[in-house]
């Protein structure tokens, strides 16, 4: 089982940018146009990487910090999540609050780095940012709450396995249980996919490709960052696709398979079908007001806390 952690951990590591990669591909297949190659993503972190960081006399250690304590927030809370129905590499009682608490800690130093370069700029960005995620993150924690009430389990790994065992153990039966739980997987499912677009600053939320002064989130505080340090960012944000959405995928499909060769198979498989679907989400749709974002993570809310009260009651 140890072996199996590494190889998701791995996968993880390795395959994360390739998710932003098929998110392009299916927005340029949508648009008619050849499109960004599929391993861009790789291509633009080793240009990073040989270039030299630039930093303003009027920054502080923060703004040096915030790149790497946010990619170490990251690569802790992938250590905390399971795949597939492999066990996390790091798994207790109560890692579903350390989960959450990383992915704050992580935005705290982004959007500390952001407010210390005192650009209004980029404080308007970090702003937003903190506002959305005010309403996001109870989304995320309640979500985990229904799972941890329906599994009667406090960490990531009993929750999902406890699905995936849950699942297997109808068998034939398996509409049967989809009937029975299929309204909290698709509730508690639909909050995480919510959750996921906006910590993830994708359309309807934000715009990653965008550069208008008034719409920007995410991109617009890391503006002041280059060489390492924006290779990072970007490398955090890839893995934090693939974190967010292995929360997604595991919710939304509790599959165990019988031989274990196949588990990191079907993780994969999920995750590049999460990110398809992301594509074709920011295809058909345009990014909402900015006013209009907290109705639609409301709408997150919402469907944690009625998911979390079908299963109290």
């Amino acid at each position: 089982m140890a072996i199996e952690q590494f190889v998701s951990v791995a996968l993880a590591l390795v395959l994360s940018p390739l998710l932003l990669g098929v998110i392009n591909r299916v927005k340029a297949i949508f648009a008619g146009r050849t499109g960004q190659p599929l391993l861009q993503a790789y291509y633009d972190l080793a240009k990073l990487l040989r270039k030299g960081a630039v930093y303003s006399r009027t920054t502080t250690w923060v703004f040096r910090a915030g790149p790497t304590i946010g990619l170490g927030s990251t690569l802790a809370a992938l250590m905390l999540v399971p795949m597939g129905g492999t066990p996390a590499l790091v798994s207790f009682s109560g890692d579903l609050v350390l989960f959450a608490y990383l992915l704050g800690l992580a935005r705290f130093f982004t959007v500390s780095a952001a407010l210390d370069t005192g650009s209004a700029f980029e404080g308007m960005g970090a702003s937003r940012e903190v506002q959305f995620a005010a309403v996001a993150e109870p989304a995320l924690l309640l979500g985990l709450a229904a799972l941890a009430a329906r599994t009667h389990s406090l960490s990531l790994s009993g929750i999902f396995a406890g699905s995936a065992s849950s699942a297997a153990a109808h068998g034939p039966a398996i509409f049967q249980w989809w009937l029975q739980m299929g309204p909290i997987v698709l509730l508690v499912g639909g909050a995480f996919f919510i959750v996921f677009l906006a910590e993830n600053a994708r359309i309807p939320v934000d715009d990653p490709n965008t550069h208008l002064e008034l719409t920007m989130i995410h991109e617009v505080m890391v503006l002041d960052h280059s060489g390492p340090d924006l290779a990072f960012i970007q490398y955090g944000a890839a893995l934090k696709h693939w974190v967010i959405g292995a929360l997604v995928v595991g919710s939304l499909l509790p599959v165990h398979p019988a031989h274990p060769v196949w588990t990191p198979v079907v993780a994969v498989a999920g995750m590049l079908a999460l990110a398809v679907v992301v594509g074709v989400v920011e295809s058909v749709m345009a990014r909402l007001r900015l006013l209009s974002v907290p109705h639609l993570l409301m709408g997150a809310l919402a469907l944690s806390v009625v998911a979390l009260v079908l299963v109290i009651y």
